[in-house]
């Protein structure tokens, strides 16, 4: 039941509650691993038109919170992107690898973080991946034009910022308290 205070507004009871270890250290990983195979669930086709959910959200939780993934974390969650992306198995691995090391070379270049400038490093990395996506991909045997990306690309560019807001969400909930039982 809520409090009320000396001016009569209610006030949340804080006593007695905390976020959930649990769920605080594994929820940005099972976001990643969701979005990951979530273009598998939407849409199957035989070009690439949905945008690497994955890697989107691998992104947004790096530059939303650069220090709660570790510098390795490329590794196991790309190599559980290798899976679901249909890419040669790999590539993700290697590729989100870079990614966190260009992220944080970024982030000790720029410490100052506004949407502009989060945005256009998260399109360059977006293009970036798409791009050597399909290169790795030719080198493997496919011959595929890079006109083939460009819907994906385009969608994953205007996409990104709602990616953003929901991890932004997502954070929210991997840090809400709840009612600790003892």
């Amino acid at each position: 039941m809520p409090l009320l205070s000396g001016n009569d507004t209610v006030v949340r009871q804080r006593i007695n509650r905390k976020p959930s270890r649990t769920i605080a250290s594994v929820l940005p990983w099972l976001t990643v691993m969701f979005g990951s195979m979530a273009p598998g669930w939407l849409l199957i086709a035989s070009a690439p038109v949905l945008p690497p959910f994955g890697f989107l959200m691998f992104i947004a939780w790096r530059q939303l919170r650069p220090g709660l993934m570790p510098m390795w974390a490329g590794l196991p969650l790309g190599l559980f992107d290798d899976l679901f992306s249909g890419s040669p198995f790999g590539s993700a691995v290697l590729l989100w690898s870079l990614s966190t090391i260009v992220l944080d070379h970024v982030e000790t270049r720029l410490p100052w973080r506004n949407f502009l400038t989060e945005w256009l490093v998260a399109i360059g990395l977006i293009v970036a991946y798409i791009a050597l996506c399909l290169g790795v991909t030719n080198i493997a045997g496919a011959s595929a034009p890079i006109r083939v990306i460009v819907p994906q690309v385009v969608i994953s560019v205007i996409i990104y910022p709602l990616v953003g807001r929901f991890v932004a969400l997502m954070d929210h909930i991997r840090l809400t308290p709840f009612v600790v039982m003892r």
